[in-house]
C-alpha cells in the first residue's frame, strides 16, 4: 500500500466525505453569521431610501451572500481541516492509518485532491455568480439604493480631468459612443479654486458634435452660495467616451475574461494596468488557496494526541493557514503600488507557504 499515492477507496471516501462535511458546515455559519451582522450595519441605509422595505433588504442580502462566500471559503477549508484532523488523531484513526503503512502524504492525498475540487467550484462560482452579484451591488449602492438603471456595462463612480475641471457620474452604462450618465457633477475650478458645480440627473454623448450633453443641468456659485438653471448645457470635447468606461475597473465585478479585455483597453489607451494585472492573476491563485489548506493544517493530524500537545498542533496549523492570508492581503497591496510586479504579487505568497508547509511536513512525518 505504501507504494499507491492514494490509500484504499473505501479510507479516501471516508475522507473526502469528513473534509467536504465540516468544510462546507463551517462556511455556512460563517456566512449565516457575518451576513446577519452585515445586514444590521447596511440595513439603516437601504431602508432609507424612499418605498424601500422587506424585499430590497432580502435583494440586499442574496447580493452580499456570494461576495462573503468567495471571501471566507479559503477560512472555511481551513478550519475544516482542523477540525477533521484533529478529530481523527482524537480517535486514534491517523494513527491506525499510519500502522497500516500510509504515509504522511498518502493520508493527505484524498484532502489534496478533494481541496482541488473546492477550488475549482470556487473559481467557477467567482465567474459565474459573484462577479455580477459584486456588479449589480456597485451599481445598486452608487444610486443610494433606488432603481437603477437598466442598461448593461454599468460602472459606478468614475471621474475624469476635463482640462482643470473634474467631472463625476453615479452610473456610467453602455460602451463606446453608446454611453449614458447619470448622476452627473463638473466641479469647475480655476487657479486650483472651486468656482461652480454643475449637477445634472443624466447626459448621453452627441456624436455629430464630439461633445457631451447634459439634460436638465443647475448650476451652483460656490462664492455666492446661488444656484440656477441651466437647461442643457454640452461641455467636455476633449473628453472620449471610453474615458468614462475604462476611468474605474472593478476586478471583482468582472469575470476573468472580461477583465483581461478591460486591461487589453487600458494598456492601449496607455493606461497603467499593473493594479489590474495583479488582480487578473489572483482570480486563479485565490481559489487554489483551497489546495494549501490541507498541508498547512496537517500538523494537527499527526503526533500522539494523548501527548496532550493536539491543542497547540491545532493551533499552530491555524496559525500557518491565517499567516498565509496576511501574506497574501500583503502581496497583493505591495502589488498594487507597484512594489511588486503582478505575477509576483499573485502568486508568491501561494509558493511561499507551499514549500513552507512541503518542509514542515517533511521534516516532522516523512
Amino acid at each position: 500500500m505504501q507504494f499507491d499515492f492514494f490509500p484504499s477507496r473505501q479510507i479516501s471516501l471516508y475522507m473526502a466525505r469528513l473534509f467536504l462535511t465540516r468544510t462546507f458546515a463551517v462556511l455556512a455559519m460563517l456566512v449565516a453569521v457575518l451576513l446577519t451582522l452585515d445586514l444590521l450595519g447596511e440595513s439603516g441605509d437601504v431602508l432609507a431610501y424612499p418605498g424601500n422595505g422587506d424585499p430590497q433588504l432580502w435583494h440586499y442580502a442574496a447580493l452580499r451572500a456570494p461576495q462573503i462566500v468567495a471571501t471566507f471559503l479559503p477560512f472555511s477549508v481551513l478550519l475544516g481541516t482542523l477540525i477533521m484532523l484533529a478529530t481523527l488523531n482524537q480517535n486514534s484513526e491517523i494513527i491506525s492509518m499510519k500502522a497500516a503503512g500510509l504515509s504522511a502524504h498518502q493520508i493527505l492525498a484524498p484532502l489534496i485532491v478533494t481541496a482541488l475540487g473546492v477550488a475549482i467550484i470556487s473559481f467557477a462560482f467567482n465567474e459565474r455568480v459573484v462577479s455580477r452579484s459584486t456588479a449589480m451591488l456597485s451599481a445598486w449602492q452608487a444610486v443610494d439604493y433606488g432603481p437603477v438603471p437598466p442598461d448593461s456595462g454599468v460602472k459606478a463612480n468614475p471621474w475624469v480631468l476635463d482640462g482643470n475641471n473634474l467631472v463625476t457620474a453615479r452610473i456610467v452604462a453602455g460602451r463606446g459612443t453608446a454611453v449614458q450618465l447619470r448622476g452627473v457633477e463638473i466641479f469647475n475650478r480655476v487657479s486650483n479654486s472651486l468656482t461652480t458645480i454643475i449637477r445634472a440627473p443624466k447626459g448621453h454623448y452627441d456624436s455629430a458634435s464630439k461633445s457631451w450633453v447634459l439634460e436638465d443641468a443647475k448650476q451652483f456659485d460656490v462664492s455666492r452660495g446661488t444656484a440656477r438653471d441651466l437647461g442643457t448645457v454640452r461641455f467636455g470635447k476633449d473628453i472620449r467616451p471610453d474615458q468614462f468606461t475604462l476611468a474605474k475597473v472593478d476586478p471583482d465585478a468582472l469575470t476573468f475574461s472580461e477583465l483581461q479585455a478591460a486591461i487589453a483597453d487600458l494598456h492601449d489607451a496607455g493606461r497603467p494596468t499593473a493594479e489590474l494585472e495583479a488582480s487578473l492573476w489572483h482570480k486563479l491563485s485565490g481559489p487554489l488557496s483551497a489546495l494549501l489548506m490541507p498541508i498547512l493544517g496537517s500538523v494537527a493530524a499527526f503526533g500522539l494526541a494523548r501527548s496532550g500537545q493536539l491543542f497547540i498542533r491545532a493551533v499552530m496549523g491555524m496559525a500557518l493557514g491565517f499567516a498565509y492570508f496576511v501574506a497574501d492581503n500583503f502581496s497583493l497591496a505591495m502589488g498594487n503600488l507597484g512594489a511588486y510586479p503582478p505575477f509576483l504579487a499573485a502568486w508568491a505568497p501561494f509558493f511561499l507557504f507551499l514549500l513552507l508547509g512541503e518542509t514542515v511536513l517533511f521534516r516532522t512525518e516523512e
